[in-house]
C-alpha cells in the first residue's frame, strides 16, 4: 500500500497551541521549522534559551490540561503568534517581546498546585523538543484508529502533538522504522526511537478536560508509545500528499 503524508503540524510554542502546514523547508539536524521555537518556563524552572532543557522545566499539557485546548497561528514575517483557547479571547503577541501577556493570559490554565508560570523562552537555534536531540515526532493514522477503536470512539490526533501524520501503513508499523531511514518528498529522516506517552494524552483537545484513559488503553498492547521521533540527516522540502518510502 502506498504510503503518504497526510498531515504536517508545528507548535510554535511548547505546549501551547498547535498549527497546520500544507509544506516544510527541512533542515539537517534541525526540528520542523518554528517547531517549539519558545516555551514557558515556570517558576521552579532554571531554563533560559542557552541550552535545551527537558520537558520539566516547562509549563505543560500532562500538568495543566487545559492547556491542550490551544491552537496558535504564527506570523513567520513579524514572529506574532496568535492564539486561541475556547475560555479565552484569542490573544496575539510577540513571545520576545511580550511574553508577560501569555503569561497574564495562559497562566490561569496552570493548577494552583502546580509550578505556576513564569517567563517564555526562545531557544538559541533550537527548538525545545520532547528530545535531547532536535526531533521530529511522526505518526501513524492507523495506530491512531486503533486506539480509537480501543477507547470506542473517535479521538482527536492533538491528544499526540506529533509533527507529521503518515496514511497507508499497518497499525504500530512505525516501530518497525526504528533504526531505519524513511524519504518524505525531498528530505530523509532517520527514525531513532519510540515516543512513550504520558497523562497529557488523557487531555481532550477541544475541552481542555481530561476523559479518556489513552494510557491504559495502550496498556493492552504490552508498551505506552505512540509514534517515533525521527530526525533529518537530509534537507528537503515536504508536502501534504508526499509519497512516505522506508529506505
Amino acid at each position: 500500500m502506498t504510503q503518504t503524508l497526510a498531515e504536517i503540524w508545528r507548535f510554535p510554542i511548547k505546549s501551547h497551541g498547535w498549527e497546520p502546514l500544507s509544506f516544510a523547508d527541512l533542515t539537517t539536524g534541525k526540528a520542523l521549522p518554528w517547531d517549539r521555537v519558545w516555551a514557558v518556563a515556570h517558576e521552579a524552572s532554571k531554563a533560559d534559551g542557552s541550552a535545551w532543557a527537558p520537558c520539566s522545566q516547562f509549563s505543560r499539557g500532562a500538568k495543566a490540561p487545559l492547556l491542550s485546548a490551544i491552537s496558535a497561528k504564527l506570523d513567520e514575517t513579524t514572529g506574532n503568534v496568535t492564539l486561541s483557547h475556547p475560555e479565552r479571547a484569542d490573544l496575539t503577541f510577540n513571545p520576545d517581546t511580550e511574553g508577560d501577556q501569555l503569561i497574564d493570559w495562559a497562566g490561569p490554565f496552570i493548577p494552583e498546585n502546580r509550578a505556576q508560570s513564569s517567563r517564555v523562552v526562545r531557544g538559541q537555534n533550537f527548538g525545545f523538543t520532547d528530545c535531547n536531540f532536535q526531533s521530529i515526532t511522526l505518526g501513524n493514522t492507523s495506530s491512531h484508529r486503533a486506539v480509537e477503536q480501543r477507547i470506542g470512539h473517535p479521538l482527536s490526533i492533538h491528544r499526540w502533538r506529533c509533527n507529521l501524520w503518515v496514511d497507508g501503513m499497518a497499525p504500530w508499523e512505525e516501530f518497525d522504522w526504528v533504526g531505519h531511514q524513511v524519504q518524505i518528498g525531498d528530505a530523509i529522516l532517520e527514525v531513532v526511537e519510540r515516543t512513550e506517552r504520558c497523562l497529557a494524552t488523557h487531555n481532550n483537545p477541544e475541552t481542555g478536560q481530561r476523559d479518556d484513559n489513552i494510557l491504559a488503553a495502550l496498556d493492552t498492547w504490552g508498551h505506552r508509545d505512540f509514534s517515533v521521533q525521527t530526525k533529518v540527516v537530509k534537507a528537503g522540502t515536504i508536502r501534504q500528499g508526499d509519497k512516505v518510502q522506508r529506505l
